[in-house]
């Protein structure tokens, strides 16, 4: 192996000083990148942080901090007298404390074949087994109506006639449940669609993929807000999209920026989630909605408008997105439907004109040929019985009751350590921590008292320490058990 001082680190660790994100994230990221694409093979040894620094051209305290980082995640490891050495995925993954699969596990060296690995789509997602965790703003699943469903699914098939051709029931099932979706979507959002306005599919995360499948081709320009939606930041890169963000204010989106970029470059998308942005929670005022889409009209750029949290509203006027004002057919409008059912009943959906509703299905047909005729047929039932409205009003009530008592624990516990604002709708409340101090090393003081962070929730730049906690699928004395957790981590942490 080469010595580590003649590795070519500046060809393939890429930083970029001038961006928002702290420089010790940039080199994490980087760093993490070169492992998985082979960059920095298993068993590499580093230079010493004083020749690497030289090298990057960073500060050594910046760089001392990354890999600090990098080796609590697992990805390298410091042997005293030895140096600091790149660890095997085995090793990442027993260190990351993953549960060892029985199965037996197929070793790269069997693979006859070669194929492309995408670093875009690595699966954040965080699993643990710890008594109290936070997370993004998940429902709590222990309020669903599973007897109900239960029984209306077993009606259902007990019904099911064979008098006709299984083409035929799926058909009119099928459109059937547009009918009912579609006037269900009118009602709550103000929309003024038909079913040809509509495609439904198994789940939002398909909704996006299917839309940037049919609209972006590489290099083409689109917007995104930061901080930003993880989730669908790679979906969007993954198109091979240039990726622009602007910053978010205190009312939303950076419009006046919005318009500096539009004049000196072509905008292909602006994606955004209009409603309650993600991860802050901010919703946009209606100023600048009106101003967005006049830009869109000026400019000719599409908005893709994401309402990922429509169903967890906490007012009788909610507001309604953007789709529900668009005269010029430029807003392509994604959700959600029955996050509070199980996994399974769940929905994704776009609305947008009916020429591009119909390419959408042509890739569809591909992802997911089948429809659940009964699933649909249930759920058709339980929107046409107003079922969906009692049980989204019921446990409205009960997520207000839980956003309320949490945000008084949050100003209980860590008053003047934080500052947050009531959310106004969703499943999670945006704070943003007083004090700076790493993130990282908060998560495992956490963790260490019983409390899982997971990384997805933490946000740290050079001016912003913030974390999403989600508290939804929280009841009342988990909610004071984590909170407290919070509160004597950060005194460990921050010295108070």
């Amino acid at each position: 192996m080469n010595s580590p001082v003649e590795i070519p680190f500046k060809s393939f660790i890429l930083l970029k000083p001038e961006e928002s994100t702290a420089l010790y994230l940039q080199i994490v990221f980087e760093f993490i990148k070169a492992i998985q694409t082979g960059f920095l093979p298993e068993g590499t040894k580093l230079p010493g942080t004083r020749i690497l620094c030289k090298v990057l051209e960073v500060n050594r305290n910046t760089l001392i901090k990354a890999f600090q980082d990098l080796e609590s995640q697992g990805w390298i490891e410091t042997l005293p007298n030895k140096g600091t050495f790149i660890l095997s995925q085995q090793k990442q993954k027993s260190k990351a404390d993953f549960t060892v699969s029985k199965e037996p596990i197929s070793s790269d060296a069997a693979i006859g074949f070669s194929f492309q690995k995408s670093t875009i789509l690595e699966n954040p997602t965080e699993i643990s087994s710890l008594p109290y965790q936070f997370n993004d703003g998940l429902p709590d699943l222990r309020l669903v109506q599973t007897d109900v469903l239960a029984r209306l699914y077993v009606s259902k098939l007990k019904r099911q006639k064979t008098s006709k051709t299984y083409e035929q029931i799926l058909l009119r099932s099928h459109s059937n449940f547009k009918t009912h979706f579609s006037n269900y979507l009118n009602l709550t959002r103000g929309l003024r669609i038909a079913t040809s306005n509509l495609l439904t599919t198994s789940s939002h995360e398909i909704s996006l993929y299917l839309v940037t499948k049919a609209l972006i081709a590489k290099g083409d320009k689109v917007v995104v807000a930061s901080p930003g939606y993880y989730n669908s930041n790679m979906t969007l890169t993954n198109t091979g999209a240039q990726i622009i963000s602007i910053p978010v204010n205190a009312d939303g989106i950076d419009t006046k920026r919005l318009k500096e970029i539009c004049e000196t470059s072509k905008i292909r998308i602006l994606y955004l989630t209009s409603n309650y942005h993600y991860p802050t929670t901010i919703p946009l005022n209606a100023k600048k909605r009106m101003e967005i889409l006049e830009l869109a009209n000026q400019y000719g750029f599409i908005i893709l408008e994401d309402d990922y949290d429509f169903d967890f509203h906490y007012d009788n006027n909610p507001v309604l997105p953007l789709a529900a004002f668009d005269s010029q057919q430029r807003v392509i409008y994604i959700g959600s439907f029955g996050k509070s059912l199980p996994s399974g009943f769940s929905y994704g959906f776009v609305t947008a004109p009916s020429e591009f509703i119909k390419e959408l299905e042509k890739h569809q047909n591909i992802l997911e040929p089948g429809i659940d005729v009964i699933k649909e047929q249930v759920l058709t039932e339980w929107i046409s019985e107003g079922e969906a409205h009692r049980l989204s009003k019921k446990n409205k009530k009960i997520y207000k009751e839980r956003r309320d008592h949490f945000t008084a624990l949050l100003n209980e516990k860590l008053n003047g350590s934080i500052k947050f604002k009531v959310p106004q709708r969703g499943l999670a409340v945006w704070v943003e921590w007083l004090d700076r101090f790493n993130l990282i090393q908060f998560q495992k003081e956490c963790a260490a008292n019983g409390l899982f962070l997971p990384k997805t929730i933490l946000y740290q730049t050079k001016d912003l320490t913030a974390t999403r906690l989600g508290f939804g699928h929280l009841e009342k004395e988990e909610m004071e058990k984590a909170v407290s957790i919070l509160s004597s981590s950060l005194k460990s942490i921050v010295g108070l």
